[in-house]
């Protein structure tokens, strides 16, 4: 028997899991958006030019307006970002349809500003779903090369050990490889902060400094990434594996990544509204800086990184006073 699967959410990555997963032949696959005239343009398209140009949609995918027919499948991946997360919620609280026994996959990497939740507590408080029927899936996953066929690989965390095998088993042969995890605050909490790095990353390059820079980022940035785990008494190993450093340098190297783009334009002297004016797509780190500063003062966690990018996001300190206020601060063991 078939499986059902809907794709709530037609953005870049939204679009590419459809696409991977609607040329399997023992899956029924649906991509859901809110806005018809979305909907109407990858039909009669072939292929979702806003957000992911040039790669064709496999006849196979059922792309809808209609919400209810969505949720009729037995798993739903929420590919929204984290910022539109609750109003997709409640619009699936509006339909009625009841979700006992269905799996919501979570493949949003943020924390939300005001509540200052991941993505899977508001799942959970917004919708009365058990633990256990929600997973997460993370990893070093750019869109446009998981699009394109190129192989890679994920994490996927659940409570419920014989759900994430489920996931697991759905993305079985294809480019993307998927292992189970039991950690899913873990893995979830590492897929946010890596965009906040990412964002260091990009700024070093917006600036011209080299290799070095960036891996000295990476390093000192996964330093402060575990340092705000252990304070939610999370175990570091999550950060150690797929989802966090193969996430990391993923994010903080690609030429396509946002949130490595949003800071590289910042370090070439763009303001953020200038830069976020332009885009498309959503960069999560952008908001999640501001999420993970606000939670790092609160718990007194040492962040001086995340520090520094809040203050040249929110507070117009400039790229190069960050850099030489990062290399100037008291002098300690690693």
């Amino acid at each position: 028997m078939k499986e059902n699967i809907s794709i709530l959410g037609a953005g870049s990555w939204g679009t590419t899991l459809a696409v991977l997963l609607s040329k399997k032949e023992d899956l029924n696959v649906s991509l859901w958006s809110p806005f018809k005239n979305e909907v109407e343009q990858i039909l009669s398209a072939g292929e979702n030019k806003t957000f992911l140009p040039s790669v064709k949609i496999p006849q196979s995918l059922f792309v809808t307006s209609d919400l209810s027919r969505a949720l009729a499948s037995n798993i739903i991946i929420i590919a929204t970002p984290v910022e539109y997360l609750r109003p997709t919620l409640r619009k699936i609280k509006q339909t009625g349809m009841p979700l006992k026994g269905k799996i919501f996959l979570s493949v949003m990497k943020g924390i939300e500003i005001k509540s200052l939740l991941r993505p899977s507590e508001i799942l959970k408080n917004e919708l009365s779903l058990a633990a256990g029927q929600i997973a997460v899936l993370s990893g070093p996953t750019i869109a446009k090369e998981v699009a394109a066929g190129i192989p890679t690989v994920a994490t996927v965390a659940s409570y419920v050990c014989a759900n994430a095998k489920r996931i697991q088993k759905i993305f079985k042969d294809t480019p993307l490889r998927v292992y189970t995890h039991k950690d899913l605050k873990g893995i979830e909490t590492a897929g946010a902060l890596k965009n906040v790095i990412a964002i260091a990353c990009g700024i070093s390059d917006g600036l011209g400094f080299g290799t070095n820079t960036k891996s000295a980022i990476i390093c000192r940035g996964l330093k402060e990434m575990v340092r705000f785990a252990k304070s939610f008494k999370i175990n570091e190993s999550a950060f150690l594996g797929i989802s966090g450093i193969g996430d990391l340098c993923t994010t903080c190297f690609s030429q396509f990544s946002r949130n490595r783009f949003v800071g590289e334009e910042i370090g070439r002297g763009r303001t953020l509204k200038e830069v976020l004016g332009g885009m498309k797509m959503v960069a999560e780190g952008v908001t999640t800086a501001k999420s993970v500063y606000k939670l790092s003062r609160m718990r007194k966690i040492d962040m001086p990184i995340t520090n520094e990018i809040y203050s040249v996001l929110y507070e117009g300190k400039s790229a190069k006073q960050a850099v030489r206020d990062l290399m100037s601060r008291p002098l300690k063991a690693e």
